[in-house]
């Protein structure tokens, strides 16, 4: 057998050695893979601490999103001052960030029980029949929080929501109207339940994004207008004519902007 032959006769079976060698020692180093135990991060609630400093702990907790913590800390708090109705509603309102409805809606019922005044308790109740689909529920506890709260802009735009999501689009609007009048920016606040609008079809959002464009146009601020204007078309909202005619896009229709806008006619994005 020449050298060269020999040299491709024997490089293969070395190669074949060294990848063999190679997978049995990784195949090893993974058998001795151990996953450690979970650890908690944070350490659970002190007995000596007071029902105060429990509760700011559960603030901190879920201001970082640590709900589960943050439960922890406010039960413990909650155990120290039992007809706190503002431990009630943040333990209630850590519950619904995890989707725990029924157990939110039960502290959110001992806050307004303990505080029949307590106007957010009852707009967290009426989130918790929203998440549920129950719309004329919802409205009812988002009445009650406005008569004990009547300029609140977040509580108006989620009546409006609610409306909404009823096909119920004149309330809605009225309801949304105010909401933008107590607060021009309501409607770019990230929500603190992170509980978002329900739309029932790509249509409804489109539809929901033109009212929004009208309000805004209507208190006379053209680039918010414009901007929910153009995601209404994107969403290919079927009634974008009426831009022409509705009276609260008068001043709108003055601006080159929105001459523009409609001439450019965006692509309608589909999901």
């Amino acid at each position: 057998m020449s050298r060269a032959s020999f040299r491709r006769t024997l490089l293969p079976i070395i190669f074949a050695s060294l990848v063999s060698s190679i997978f049995a020692q990784t195949l090893d180093q993974l058998e001795q893979i151990q996953i450690a135990p979970p650890m908690r991060q944070v350490p659970p609630p002190p007995r000596d601490a007071s029902a105060t400093e429990l509760e700011k702990q559960g603030d901190n907790l879920r201001a970082g999103k640590q709900y589960i913590d943050a439960i922890d800390y406010y039960e413990a708090a909650l155990a120290k001052a039992p007809k706190s109705s503002s431990i009630s509603n943040k333990l209630g309102i850590s519950e619904l960030m995890l989707q725990r409805f029924k157990e939110a809606g039960k502290h959110f019922e001992k806050a307004v029980k303990d505080d029949p005044k307590f106007a957010e308790a009852y707009n967290n109740l009426g989130v918790i029949q929203y998440e549920r689909k129950k719309y004329g529920p919802a409205i009812k506890q988002y009445k009650k929080a406005l008569v004990l709260q009547p300029n609140s802009a977040s509580f108006y735009s989620n009546l409006g929501a609610a409306y909404f999501a009823r096909k119920d689009f004149e309330h809605a609007t009225e309801a949304y109207a105010k909401a933008v009048q107590l607060d021009p920016e309501i409607f770019e606040h990230t929500s603190h339940t992170g509980i978002a609008a329900q739309m029932a079809s790509p249509e409804d959002r489109a539809h929901y994004d033109y009212v929004v464009a009208k309000l805004y146009a209507k208190v006379g601020d053209r680039d918010r207008s414009l901007e929910f204007l153009r995601k209404s078309m994107e969403e290919g909202y079927k009634d974008v004519k009426n831009v022409y005619t509705d009276p609260e896009f008068a001043e709108l229709r003055k601006d080159a902007r929105f001459e523009q806008l409609m001439k450019s006619k965006p692509v309608v994005i589909s999901e």
